[in-house]
């Protein structure tokens, strides 16, 4: 199967991609010399006063410019076809529109004080940039002023406020995605265009995507395998860091981060620039943080880390199209949190080593000040270079993408010899992604193409987890749109095929990974709807197949996690995971309210989760690795059902449009279909959630001052009482709220900001809780408080400094 679809999807390519270009011969002078210009202006919907400093973006061109002290644009060497325009200015709303360039095209915008998301572009799930009201599936978009404003941890942290997102914590510095109650590899996360590839199948690190340096963010709640193919069974989450510097200026920033609670201090600059369509950027982020603490635990032993990156990109827009050509560097190293404790006062135990043999000390006020991890701790590099190139053909579009990513993870246990791997994984991938956009007629976009990614995982450490394996994907795939007046109808399909190739290892006589072979293959369809209802109303629906082919941890897994306390055991006769989802919406938006509501219901086959093994003699499974113990468990299947809803009321007075009350609640529910040991509920299913928010804007477009902001916060998370209690695996969460404020502004001098502050304090009241999602929930019984596990982190202040630097290119 998998050498017949190599051959039909690049004919069926191919085939399209002839006809496009054999047209130009058939086309009029005009059509074939297909330079365009986009101009017009920019002014406040209500005093119809010019902006100036406002962004034009055009999102398939990635051509953007800023507007002039009278509001006025102009772009221009635009080639022919349609494209989304988005118009974005701090302190007002996002507003996008479709335009027709077909030779010189005048364009006005009008953008409202009040922010509404569904007037936002998306270029997530999708085979083009959409606009969020016309797509089906829902998306959530953060910015980078939201990113600014907020006090977090890490970037998975920033966006767990999002209704539908939570995060699995082990610290502050390490977070992974949840989507609806499903993680790990059932969300993909992308950055800049790429599927980021770093085992995220692991509990004990987060994502390697440098926090200071995204400038976008969104969240695809629901299937996404038609875009993406295998793993996006839960949704995708797609990091945007590098948005080209508008024509003919050099742009750049100076961030700098103080956080009170692990004195975390955080660097980052950025600058790049734009003349004549050659565009090129530099970034670079330093963070690092001692242990965190929080009343019941003082600091938390080894919750330290620290954090360097780096990246870059140059390109060339033309109106040919554009080619850009990206590099990334991350590397961070985070202690590991073992939680063990002295018996008799409860204080921290760590290791050291006492004339070569290792033996445990109480920890001592001065070793929680450092941001070097210790033992065990470890090592996390990512290394990408992509090259993004998009060409005109006609007014068609092939777009050709390609990258290559090493993950490098070691975990480093041993007190005796700490710069000694037990743990080196590494993992070499090959993406790749070809796509022909059919030029747009009578309302209809289509794209076809076919993307994958080969990979090789490499064991280099002293210790193995899983097997060294081989693995290729390859799916092709067909998308179309067709929009009305007020209607938009959109769904795809897509073929899949994986290849998995797992090598032999022997330990001594015997075996530790058996080698095999499996291939997994699937069909993935989608169809949904969007339409507008009146002016200030959406009706969204969306119906979605999606799957997962089992992981290699999953098929082959056989040793012990030095993070996570367990043995796991694979099962390489695991089926893959197919989902069917039901998605159903409204957005409701007016000058008074805002109100989105999203109704889902997922049930998926054959879902793969882990469970905790029994003894024969009763209680719990024990595996003695080395002079270490473990509790055991091992990947088993059933079938699960998830649904839920997610709510988010913004209430906007009109003329009190600086006053915002917001309120978002998420509700998910996991059900197995048999029982598990006195448990149908399905693990890491997050408790519901209920944000409450009171913020107030001002002085949106003051001279001295502007874009001053308050706000107070209170983050209600309820009790979780469906644990899955089986084999001992989970135990129920009680609720908590946080109380948390933030307040901040610009100081600007002669229309441009010279610096922003923002400030933020975190659980103000110092309240100590456990999320149901933190993984140290489950570290060691505190013997002298008889409390379980270690306590996430208390009050947090947080500081911001953002300096912009602009230059105008002559």
């Amino acid at each position: 199967m998998k050498k017949i679809l190599k051959l039909l999807i690049p004919a069926g390519f191919l085939l399209l991609f002839n006809e496009s270009i054999a047209q130009p011969s058939m086309m009029t002078d005009r059509q074939a010399n297909p330079n365009g210009t986009l101009s017009g202006r920019v002014v406040d919907i209500h005093s119809n006063e010019p902006l100036p400093n406002a962004t034009v973006y055009v999102y398939e061109a990635k051509v953007s410019v800023i507007t002039d002290n009278d509001g006025n644009y102009r772009i221009q060497q635009l080639p022919f076809g349609k494209f989304v325009v988005e118009v974005t200015y701090t302190g007002f709303g996002p507003t996008t529109d479709t335009v027709t360039i077909d030779g010189e095209v005048i364009k006005d915008f009008s953008l409202h004080p009040e922010v509404v998301e569904n007037q936002g572009v998306t270029v997530t799930g999708v085979t083009g940039a959409t606009q969020v009201r016309r797509t089906p599936i829902p998306v959530s978009i953060i910015r980078k002023d939201y990113l600014l404003k907020e006090t977090s941890t890490n970037l998975i942290d920033a966006l767990s406020k999002v209704p539908g997102v939570s995060q699995i914590s082990t610290g502050p510095a390490i977070s992974k995605p949840t989507i609806r109650g499903l993680g790990y590899n059932r969300v993909v996360v992308v950055n800049d265009g790429v599927r980021q590839e770093g085992q995220q199948w692991g509990d004990e690190h987060g994502i390697e995507v440098d926090e200071y340096g995204v400038n976008k963010a969104e969240v695809l709640k629901g299937p996404a395998s038609i875009m993406y193919g295998s793993d996006a069974l839960a949704g995708v989450v797609n990091f945007i860091s590098v948005v080209a510097a508008p024509q003919g200026t050099i742009r750049g920033s100076i961030l700098s981060n103080y956080q009170s609670n692990n004195r975390l201090r955080g660097f980052h600059g950025d600058v790049g620039g734009n003349h004549r369509g050659f565009i090129w950027g530099l970034n670079g982020t330093y963070k690092a943080a001692i242990d965190y603490k929080n009343k019941y635990d003082g600091r938390v032993y080894n919750s330290r880390f620290n954090e360097k990156d780096f990246s870059g990109y140059l390109g060339l827009n033309k109106n040919w199209g554009y080619a850009h050509l990206l590099l990334s560097s991350f590397d961070q190293s985070p202690g590991l949190i073992e939680g063990e404790r002295d018996d008799a006062t409860g204080s921290f135990l760590k290791w050291i080593n006492n004339a070569g043999a290792p033996e445990q000390r109480v920890v001592t006020e001065n070793d929680s000040k450092s941001t070097e991890a210790m033992v065990p701790g470890q090592r996390i590099r990512h290394f990408k270079i992509t090259t993004d190139n998009s060409f005109n053909v006609g007014k068609a579009r092939l777009l050709v993408n390609a990258a290559f990513q090493r993950n490098r993870r070691q975990e480093f246990g041993d007190v005796i010899f700490p710069q000694e791997p037990g743990l080196f994984f590494s993992l070499a991938t090959f993406n790749y992604n070809l796509q022909y956009q059919v030029a747009e007629q009578n309302n209809w976009k289509t794209s076809v193409g076919i993307n994958g990614m080969r990979q090789a995982n490499s064991n280099k450490g002293n210790e193995q987890l899983i097997p060294e394996y081989n693995l290729f994907d390859i799916g092709g795939f067909v998308y179309t749109r067709k929009s009305f007046d007020h209607l938009t109808l959109s769904g795809g399909m897509r073929f899949d095929n994986r290849h998995v190739d797992s090598k032999e290892l022997k330990d001594g006589v015997d075996i530790k990974f058996a080698g095999f072979t499996r291939n997994f293959s699937n069909l993935s369809a989608s169809a949904g709807l969007s339409l507008e209802v009146g002016k200030n109303v959406i009706l969204k629906l969306n119906l979605a197949r999606g799957f997962r082919a089992p992981g290699m941890p999953e098929l082959a897994s056989n040793g012990a996690h030095e993070g996570t306390n367990r043995y796991e055991y694979g099962e390489q006769d695991l089926r893959s995971e197919k989902s069917f989802q039901v998605d159903a919406g409204i957005d409701i938006n007016n000058e008074h309210v805002s109100f989105t509501g999203t109704f889902f219901y997922n049930r998926i086959r054959d879902f793969i989760y882990y469970r905790k093994l029994a003894s024969v003699n009763g209680g719990d499974s024990m595996i003695f690795d080395g002079a270490e113990q473990f509790f055991a468990f091992r990947f088993n299947q059933d079938n699960a059902t998830l649904y839920g809803a997610e709510f988010n009321l913004d209430i906007h007075p009109h003329p009190l449009d600086w006053l915002h009350f917001e309120n978002s609640f998420s509700y998910v529910r996991g059900r197995l279909s048999e029982s598990q040991d006195g448990s149908r509920n399905l693990p890491f299913i997050p408790a519901p959630r209920l944000i409450n928010e009171i913020r107030g804007d001002f002085l949106r477009k003051g001279k001295k001052v502007r874009n001053m902001y308050a706000s107070i916060e209170l983050d209600n998370t309820f009790a979780q009482r469906n644990a899955f209690t089986g084999y001992n695996t989970e135990t129920s969460t009680p609720g908590y709220s946080l109380l948390s404020i933030g307040f901040g502004g610009e100081v600007a001098s002669k229309g441009k900001t010279i610096f922003g502050l923002f400030f933020g304090i975190n659980n103000l009241t110092d309240l100590a809780y456990q999320n149901h999602l933190s993984r140290l929930k489950y570290a060691p019984l505190n013997n002298a408080t008889g409390r379980m596990g270690v306590f996430n982190m208390g009050r947090n202040f947080s500081v911001k400094l953002n300096v912009p630097l602009s230059f105008t290119l002559k």
